[in-house]
C-alpha cells in the first residue's frame, strides 16, 4: 500500500502516517503497478480541513522565495520499483538521458485532462535544481548524475504539473532520496520550474507522488494553478497520473537493457 500524508498536519508529522488517498493506477501501463486503497470519505474531509487550516495559518510571504523552497502538502512515496529490477543499477543502463527522451513527448493526455510542456531543463549538476543540505548531500553520496525537470500546463490553464527525474547510481540511492523528500524530514526538495503565464508553483495546496523506476527517481508534483484548494483529492490523483505519463521513456530504457542493448 502506498501512503499519502498531509505533510502540513502536525499530527501527521508526529506519527509519520497519514490518510491513504492514491487509488489503483489506471490502465495503460505495460507493467503491473502497486495497488492503492482509497480512504473513507470522512477521512478525506479531515485531511482537507487540516490542509486548509495550515494554509490559513502559514499565509503567503514573498512569492519568489516561497516557490524556491516549496514542498508538497501531501506526499506519497513508492519504494517498490516493481518491474524495473533489470535497471536497478546504472551499470545496466549507462547511456545518459537526453533532452529528446525526457522532453520529447510534449503533449500528455488522459481522459478529460490534456497538458502541454511549458518549460524544461536537463542538468548534470543535481544541486542546481534542488535545495536542502541533507538532500543535496545524499544526491552526491548516491551519485546523482542528471536532474531532468519539466513544467506542464493544462489546456484550460487550470492545472499545472512538475515532472522530475533523478538519475541515481542504484535503486538503493533512489529509495534514500525518496525518504529525504518526505517533507516531515526537512531534508529539502526539488525547486519547481517556472511555467510562463501561470503563477509560481507551490504557493498553496499541492500533491506529489514519487516512484522508484530502477535507478531513476521519478516525481510528479501537481496543483491547481495558483495553488487553489482542489475540489477533492481525486482531482489531484487524476492530474498526477497524467503527468506521470512523461516517464514512459524509461520503459524504453528497460526494454533496451532486457535486450542487452542498454548502451544504444
Amino acid at each position: 500500500m502506498i501512503e499519502a500524508r498531509d505533510s502540513g498536519s502536525a499530527e501527521a508529522a508526529q506519527s509519520g502516517r497519514g490518510q491513504d488517498f492514491w487509488p489503483e493506477d489506471k490502465p495503460g501501463r505495460r507493467l503491473p503497478r502497486p495497488k492503492l486503497l482509497l480512504a473513507a470519505a470522512a477521512a478525506l474531509v479531515a485531511v482537507i480541513v487540516a490542509v486548509v487550516a495550515v494554509l490559513l495559518l502559514t499565509g503567503g510571504g514573498e512569492e519568489g522565495a516561497a516557490a524556491k523552497t516549496a514542498v508538497p502538502t501531501a506526499y506519497t512515496p513508492d519504494y517498490l520499483g516493481e518491474g524495473f529490477a533489470q535497471i536497478a543499477a546504472r551499470t545496466a543502463d549507462s547511456r545518459a538521458v537526453t533532452e529528446g527522451e525526457a522532453f520529447g513527448g510534449k503533449d500528455l493526455k488522459t481522459g478529460k485532462y490534456a497538458f502541454t510542456l511549458a518549460a524544461s531543463k536537463l542538468a548534470n549538476d543535481c544541486k542546481s535544481g534542488t535545495w536542502g543540505a541533507r538532500l543535496q548531500g545524499d544526491l552526491a553520496k548516491y551519485q546523482c548524475s542528471q536532474l531532468a525537470r519539466a513544467a506542464y500546463v493544462s489546456s484550460d490553464k487550470k492545472h499545472v504539473g512538475q515532472f522530475v527525474v533523478l538519475n541515481m547510481a542504484t535503486e538503493d540511492g533512489v529509495k534514500q532520496i525518496l525518504r529525504d523528500l518526505d517533507p516531515a524530514t526537512g531534508a529539502g526538495w526539488v525547486t519547481p520550474l517556472k511555467a510562463p503565464g501561470v503563477p509560481a508553483f507551490g504557493q498553496g495546496f499541492s500533491a506529489a507522488y514519487a516512484k522508484t523506476y530502477g535507478h531513476y527517481a521519478v516525481i510528479t508534483w501537481v496543483e491547481r494553478a495558483g495553488g487553489a484548494q482542489p475540489a477533492s483529492l481525486n482531482e489531484m490523483i487524476d492530474v498526477s497520473l497524467v503527468i506521470e505519463n512523461a516517464a514512459d521513456f524509461l520503459y524504453g530504457r528497460l526494454d533496451l537493457a532486457a535486450a542487452g542493448r542498454a548502451g544504444q
